[in-house]
């Protein structure tokens, strides 16, 4: 697991925007793994922006999102395609069949998460694969003791989780307490992962992910298994790890090593 540590969260951002520009510039073509909630929201406006002035193209690349609440119709201003569409694939040149949500209405939602996950086998796989990091741990809708495992599926928000999307909805508006996500073993088939977290809501879920035990407690722990993770954090999220400035040796050093292997 790489670890950096920014100062703030528009660095977080542009790091994590230059990562996608790169994995596009040396693969046009990639399939890319997208995440919605605040935390994206300046990395996907970066894109937009680099996207305008033709420093980046999407017109090849095909998307799969993490997730979708079960119930919402695309069309849903709550809905993640309704979310996706307004913050990034409108405002692109990426081919509208190339971006892949989960189905909330599907007449059969287990097999719609079966169909997704063969779908993202037949795209290759996912090249890279944006997370953000819930309060609580999750990653995805993968709540605390999800199977670390396990497939896109259905998932029962947990109450925490519900409390946190509730500003998103209007009093008595309709909240779905379901979802569809991919699961924790999907996210682990990326060929790199890139996580953003921000602010000190995120520090002691932070903490876990990195510092503590490998445990279904904490689904993003999981990430402590995969080879090509890299965990990009401000100084807020960072706040409570024990280790901070060796990781940020760790950082310094990767960095210079770059710069070595390439002449620089």
């Amino acid at each position: 697991m790489q670890i950096v540590i920014l100062p703030s969260a528009d660095a977080v951002a542009e790091y994590g925007a230059n990562l996608f520009i790169r994995q596009l510039t040396d693969k046009p073509g990639s399939v890319l793994g997208l995440a919605t909630g605040s935390t994206p929201l300046a990395l996907y406006q970066l894109l937009v922006n680099a996207c305008r002035q033709q420093q980046v193209s999407f017109a090849r690349a095909k998307t799969f999102n993490l997730d979708e609440y079960l119930g919402l119709a695309g069309d849903h201003p709550q809905s993640y395609r309704y979310f996706m569409q307004q913050h990034l694939f409108n405002a692109i040149d990426i081919l509208p069949e190339n971006t892949a949500v989960p189905d909330g209405t599907a007449t059969d939602p287990v097999a719609a998460c079966q169909q997704y996950e063969r779908q993202i086998a037949d795209a290759g796989g996912i090249d890279l694969q944006l997370l953000g990091l819930g309060r609580n741990g999750h990653i995805g809708f993968n709540e605390p003791s999800s199977g670390l495992r396990s497939r896109t599926r259905i998932k029962t928000l947990t109450p925490a989780t519900i409390a946190d999307n509730a500003r998103f909805f209007q009093p008595g508006e309709y909240q779905p307490h379901l979802s569809i996500t991919m699961g924790i073993g999907t996210i682990l088939d990326a060929g790199k992962v890139l996580l953003l977290a921000t602010g000190t809501s995120k520090a002691s879920a932070v903490k876990a992910m990195i510092e503590g035990p490998l445990t279904a407690a904490c689904p993003a722990s999981a990430l402590q298994l995969h080879q090509q993770a890299v965990v990009v954090l401000d100084d807020a999220a960072a706040a409570e790890l024990a280790d901070i400035e060796f990781y940020r040796h760790i950082e310094r050093e990767n960095q210079a090593l770059l710069k070595r292997l390439s002449g620089q």
